[in-house]
């Protein structure tokens, strides 16, 4: 999935193009994976070089809600730890969530040329992570919720998000977004609480691809269905141009 606009530039990786070995073949783009440092580096730079982007802003996330803005421009690559969410209104860094079945949602304000990049699991979802990073936003640059753009990338479809244990992990509120027994549509649960945030459901796009059973990207749920569970991690990228 691709998105280069005049003001931003969106991309959402499948597992091609890349250096990486089995299992993790091969643009994997996560170091926390198990894959070797040598190739993630060549990886990620492909993907800098495809976008044409100077720095790459990425955390090792820990399905949390903190969120770590950045006002100034980096002199390399960054990768933090600990945090969930990211933000910025400086140009030319990408803002990077790694992913095997989890949601990345971007969010763009075009008022105020602010962007977010938001790695949203279930636990995400259940701790309103998107909700929180919207509120930041306001804060932190003035953004009206209504005026922004969403996005919501390749993810865990309802097809294959089972949760055997939501009477203790879920809500009773994610109770109407059950489409079958155990099984959940997060993707609308998200974009309920992007439109419960403030924004207008016009201003927000779903992707509608399941990782999960599309063998061109990394899943953990296929992963751990056909193995052990270890597979690399696609991305999402938005930078302002």
């Amino acid at each position: 999935m691709s998105n280069n606009k005049e003001a931003f530039t969106l991309f959402s990786t499948d597992r091609s193009g890349g250096i990486s070995d089995p299992p993790f073949q091969s643009l994997n783009l996560s170091y926390g994976v198990g894959d070797t440092a040598t190739a993630v580096t060549e990886n990620r730079e492909r993907l800098k070089n495809h976008l044409d982007i100077q720095y790459l802003l990425s955390t090792r996330q820990v399905h949390g809600d903190d969120i770590f803005i950045t006002d100034n421009k980096p002199t390399k690559d960054l990768e933090l730890v600990g945090f969930d969410a990211l933000m910025t209104d400086i140009p030319a860094i990408g803002l990077m969530i790694q992913q095997a079945d989890c949601q990345a949602v971007t969010l763009f304000d075009p008022l105020h040329s602010a962007i977010a990049a938001i790695h949203c699991g279930w636990k995400g979802s259940v701790l309103q992570i998107l909700a929180k990073t919207v509120r930041a936003m306001k804060t932190r640059y003035n953004s009206a919720a209504s005026k922004l753009h969403a996005t919501i990338s390749p993810s865990l479809g309802p097809c294959c998000a089972e949760f055997k244990n939501h009477p203790t992990e879920l809500p009773s509120s994610f109770l109407a977004f059950q489409v079958k027994e155990n099984y959940f549509n997060f993707l609308n649960i998200s974009e309920m609480q992007l439109i419960d945030a403030g924004l207008k459901k016009e201003n927000i796009s779903i992707s509608g691809v399941c990782t999960s059973c599309s063998k061109d990207y990394f899943s953990y749920r296929r992963a751990r269905r056909e193995g052990k569970g270890q597979t690399g991690r696609c991305a999402t990228v938005i930078a302002l141009r």
